[in-house]
């Protein structure tokens, strides 16, 4: 009995880690702050460039790197490996930033955020596996809370719950948790205070 709940509290946990990835819940932003802000087609010309840009190639160098056994899984779990998927996202959203700056005539705070994050996570990454999981949706559950403070709290439960599925799996230990969640928070609240002095 107890061994068949362990067993669905995996299961559950790797459904949920799975399904909530840093990519997944930017994803989520992008979908409802482009319902807010943009026709279909602005969404899609704002969308596309980010789609080619960052995660088409993010998605297929981490997959390459799998299948070809630089890295161990896709969640890139270890901290050796982990240092050049850092590079190769910090190097793409470079491009895009410069891309959107320099075409498109504008400056992306949200991008900008995440790239901040980013940096911090691979300077944590020399002391700690800080989860990234953790780190990216509390820096989500900010981006909601700008446009919905309903969103921004229920966000954050999910990210509170992303971070004790990648416990529970053994991913993460609750330090790496709690740190990635620390170095979010206040990425957030930087976030914040800049995003509402803007408006």
């Amino acid at each position: 009995m107890l061994q068949t709940q362990n067993s669905i509290i995996l299961k559950v946990s790797k459904i949920i880690s799975d399904f909530f990835n840093p990519l997944t819940s930017l994803l989520f932003f992008f979908i409802y702050f482009s319902s807010l802000n943009y026709t279909f087609k602005e969404a899609l010309h704002k969308f596309l460039p980010i789609l080619l840009i960052m995660i088409i190639p993010i998605s297929g160098w981490i997959i390459y790197n799998v299948k070809t056994g630089k890295y161990s899984n896709m969640d890139v779990s270890n901290r050796v490996q982990r240092k050049s998927l850092y590079n190769f996202i910090a190097m793409m959203m470079a491009f895009y930033l410069a891309y959107d700056f320099f075409i498109n005539k504008n400056f992306d705070l949200v991008m900008m955020f995440i790239l901040v994050l980013l940096i911090l996570m691979h300077i944590s990454n020399y002391f700690i596996k800080s989860s990234m999981h953790t780190a990216f949706n509390v820096l989500v559950a900010a981006f909601f809370y700008v446009w919905n403070p309903t969103f921004g709290f229920i966000w954050l439960g999910i990210a509170i719950l992303v971070g004790i599925t990648r416990i529970i799996l053994k991913r993460h230990t609750p330090k790496e948790v709690l740190m990635g969640g620390f170095i979010a928070a206040i990425v957030s609240f930087a976030y914040l205070y800049v995003a509402f002095f803007d408006k």
